[in-house]
């Protein structure tokens, strides 16, 4: 979304009431609601995320939204409460800057990084929503601390669940010039629980593929979207997806594409075919 100077010229309003019209049970926020992390920019978005009329709106921090020493606090404040997942063993995290000064003035969690294990019902089953940090803190690149994976582990292997999913914001199976620079843990990691659904962010850029590791007969399809509110280069289209009958093979996937005209907004929606 990139509230703050990147957030688009378009009416949010009318947006709203467009994503209003699609009766979701899950709302997912891949991350970059801000611009510079600014307490403002959170707000804003916070408000914008909080008029979604769904029940389950889950939200992931992008490098977007790392960008201060107060950022864990502003996300946890006004974009997502959910417990966050600590590491088992602090002193063996490696990544920098997931620990800040525990004295720093004003930091009230010095733990930067915000991975989360949820469950959530839905039609009477439990879809399990693994959240992974893949920000680091004033970089513009990912990296996802080992003992963080870890501990997320750790505690996914404690649930039970019909359905699993994996949200991060970088992706996994391709990139732009801001990678994730340990991605093949990360692919490992979705083999290990069996996820055969990953979302992510990013790049602003449309991309549904589906992956297939012939050596381990397992396979995941990774969603890209592109992005919502984001005032970037002329070429790239806001858009968001909408899935119906998730992980069914009656499953489709809604692409509806944003524009801006004047003070209005018109839509294009297609189906895409996943057979």
């Amino acid at each position: 979304m990139h509230f703050g100077p990147r957030h688009w010229d378009g009416n949010n309003e009318l947006l709203l009431d467009k994503l209003n019209t699609y009766s979701a049970d899950v709302v997912i926020n891949t991350g970059d609601n801000t611009t510079d992390s600014l307490e403002s920019e959170f707000k804003q978005a916070g408000k914008f995320l909080g008029s979604l009329k769904c029940r389950h709106v889950v939200s992931i921090p992008g490098n977007h939204d790392k960008r201060s020493m107060r950022s864990q606090d502003f996300f946890r404040k006004y974009i997502d409460q959910s417990k966050i997942v600590r590491p088992s063993n602090p002193d063996n995290c490696q990544k920098k800057g997931i620990h800040l000064d525990e004295y720093t003035t004003g930091i009230e969690e010095n733990l930067t990084d915000i991975n989360c294990v949820r469950e959530i019902k839905v039609d009477g089953q439990c879809l399990l929503i693994v959240s992974l940090d893949t920000s680091e803190s004033l970089q513009d690149n990912g990296t996802v601390d080992e003992e963080m994976l870890r501990s997320v582990s750790h505690e996914i292997e404690q649930k039970s669940w019909d359905n699993i999913i994996l949200l991060n914001h970088h992706s996994i199976v391709d990139t732009d010039s801001d990678p994730l620079f340990n991605s093949g843990q990360v692919i490992e990691f979705v083999r290990k629980h069996k996820i055969e659904h990953v979302f992510c962010g990013h790049t602003h850029k449309l991309a549904l593929t589906r992956s297939t590791d012939l050596l381990h007969k397992h396979t995941f399809t990774h969603y890209k979207n592109g992005s919502l509110t984001s005032q970037n280069t002329p070429n790239d289209t806001n858009m968001f997806l909408f899935y119906e009958n998730f992980a069914s093979p009656e499953m489709k996937i809604y692409l509806i594409r944003i524009f801006r005209n004047g003070d209005s907004l018109s839509f294009e929606e297609e189906i895409v075919s996943i057979a």
